[in-house]
């Protein structure tokens, strides 16, 4: 297995001194499980996490330059459930991260019938308790609404009274069906643009996980022109969306930090928890202007971004788990539910090859031990 070592890199960069960010990079991380937790879910997910190694995969990631998105797709967000989740966002911003967080609010906490009152304030409760906790608030895709076959002005309606409720800053995001099959129909016709033209001064952007860049270079264009931010969901085509075609035209305060506008996407992914080593480097010659070395760092990150997330892309979390196992993160390759029976050892051995390729594992002998036990038979 082949391992490339990051210190030449690193060494550069010490070298070049710093520089300050162009883009922002966030990080959705995963929760680990406990290593005596049972595999299918049978405990309250509350139970089941192991809530240090969580918080210390948080605390990595901080140091390496990301804020940290929280309580999202990649933390199995519609699998743990709000008791889980607001524990996470209250266990995170106890953290005091240099670099802070953002976490999703949605309406996980209902039970029985629905309507649109019951969901907006269940919106705007979790989005309060974010804030509180220091967080900003990401409105997480809505499920309630595909399976109600919203139309168009239900789904801007539903967003603006929900707007109406908070203070920014807030941002929305656009999960599609590919993460969350029931989220087919999601934002139908022109709602998104709509939703996105209520309120630009506290709706300060949006990540967008649809898997596709020119819709999403097409949608960055749209939003700019409102001075809002595009953070790129895209765990297959991130490394040219990141960089982008040309430098930042303007900038923008959004909550004390400023962020650049132009032909180019932030970033708020899920790979991140995988390369996070490598990706830190690369954006930080970014930073410098050395787009050379930027794609060094980072197409190999996309290679293995663009294999984690290969369809059923919705069993992503298992190669993520797979890794940071290997990397000795956490003592266990488990998520919850039993989720990481959805991928095969093959594909966790081909990730296991790319991420070495990309820098991404730090230990190669406990990585090397790891990969042995599992092809004798071990574990799985």
């Amino acid at each position: 297995m082949e391992f490339r070592r990051l210190d030449a890199y690193r060494e550069k960069l010490d070298r070049l001194g710093p520089a300050a960010p162009v883009r922002r990079a966030v990080a959705a991380l995963r929760v680990v499980m406990r290593d005596d937790a049972d595999g299918e879910g049978r405990l309250p997910a509350a139970e089941a996490i192991d809530w240090e190694a969580t918080a210390a995969l948080r605390r990595r990631a901080d140091g390496l330059g990301f804020a940290i998105a929280e309580a999202m797709d990649t933390a199995q967000r519609f699998r743990i459930g709000w008791p889980a989740a607001r524990k996470l966002i209250e266990s995170t911003g106890a953290l005091a991260l240099h670099h802070g967080f953002v976490a999703g609010a949605g309406c996980d906490q209902l039970e029985g019938d629905c309507d649109r009152d019951r969901l907006v304030a269940a919106v705007v409760e979790q989005a309060r308790v974010i804030q509180a906790a220091g967080g900003e608030v990401m409105i997480l895709s809505l499920p309630w609404l595909t399976r109600q076959r919203a139309d168009e002005d239900a789904f801007v309606e539903t967003y603006a009274a929900i707007f109406e409720s908070l203070q920014g800053p807030l941002y929305v995001h656009w999960l599609g069906e590919m993460f969350l099959p029931e989220l087919e129909g999601n934002f139908p016709q022109a709602s998104f643009e709509r939703v996105m033209a209520l309120a630009p001064r506290k709706v300060r952007g949006a990540k967008l996980s649809l898997l596709d860049a020119d819709r999403e270079r097409g949608l960055r264009r749209t939003l700019a022109a409102n001075a809002q931010v595009v953070f790129t969901g895209d765990d297959l085509h991130f490394c040219d969306l990141i960089r982008g075609e040309g430098p930042a035209e303007r900038t923008v305060d959004i909550g004390g930090r400023d962020l650049g506008i132009g032909p180019f996407s932030h970033a708020l992914l899920g790979v991140f928890d995988a390369i996070a080593a490598p990706a830190s480097l690369a954006l930080r010659f970014l930073d410098h202007g050395d787009g050379e070395r930027y794609e060094e760092l980072m197409r190999p990150c996309e290679e293995l971004g663009k294999w984690l997330f290969r369809a059923p892309t919705m069993h992503y979390k298992a190669g993520l788990a797979f890794l940071s196992w290997l990397n000795g993160l956490q003592g266990n390759p488990r998520l919850f539910a039993g989720e990481e029976r959805g991928r095969d050892r093959e594909h966790l051995m081909q990730a296991a090859l790319l991420a070495a390729r990309a820098g991404c594992l730090d230990d190669p002998d406990l990585a090397r031990e790891r990969i042995a036990w599992v092809t004798e038979g071990g574990g799985r």
